[in-house]
């Protein structure tokens, strides 16, 4: 027969174990939170090491794009080098009885402007050459953008006749065909050489 003493005993040893068991859970409780401490400060470190390194590999690609960028307006220059002293030439051989080359000119007005790579020009007849390392569709459909300004944009030519040529270092077969059905001369290399690649009963378009 029991006791009131031995049933507060046992109610005692049931109060120590749950006192323990929650000393116990605390301190595991502590220890995760310390372990979750730890985790959430070295995904911040990481996640600020992740932010550098992308700003790291955004800053190379800015200046990667930058690089290209200039090459290929080099490469471009080289380009307009190699047409320049040719362009009177091929047109001539054309019959366009040009005599004169102007590079590198620009016109603004009224908050316009334009940019030429080549003018073949004599009196009363212009071709208008875009020179690119690698042409693509883009620059085709600019240059003919360009050319609907031309008399706008340089009145002193609005009597000429003028006429649109592309020129590339690498031009597919896909943009030269393009160019040509939009009425544009088409320059590009055959071998150490350039030519028009435009058909010998060719006729330009005349803006």
């Amino acid at each position: 027969m029991t006791t009131i003493a031995d049933d507060i005993w046992v109610i005692l040893r049931e109060i120590t174990q749950v006192q323990k068991e929650l000393q116990e859970g605390h301190k595991k409780f502590q220890e995760d939170n310390k372990e979750f401490q730890k985790w959430q400060k070295e995904l911040k470190e990481d996640s600020k090491a992740l932010r550098l390194a992308q700003q790291q590999t955004e800053r190379e690609i800015k200046a990667t794009n930058a690089s290209i960028g200039r090459l290929g307006n080099r490469l471009g220059e080289f380009v307009e080098e190699a047409v320049r002293p040719s362009a009177v030439r091929l047109f001539r051989e054309r019959g366009l009885d040009v005599h004169e080359v102007q590079q590198n000119v620009s016109a603004k007005r009224e908050g316009e402007g334009i940019e030429i790579d080549l003018l073949v020009i004599n009196d009363k007849e212009m071709v208008v050459i875009e020179c690119k390392s690698n042409l693509g569709l883009d620059d085709v459909n600019d240059h003919l953008d360009r050319l609907e300004k031309i008399k706008r944009l340089m009145p002193r030519y609005k009597d000429y006749r003028i006429s649109g040529a592309v020129a590339g270092m690498v031009i597919a077969d896909n943009v030269a065909t393009y160019a040509i059905r939009k009425g544009l001369y088409v320059i590009g290399q055959n071998g150490e050489h350039l030519e028009l690649r435009n058909e010998a009963v060719f006729l330009a378009k005349a803006w």
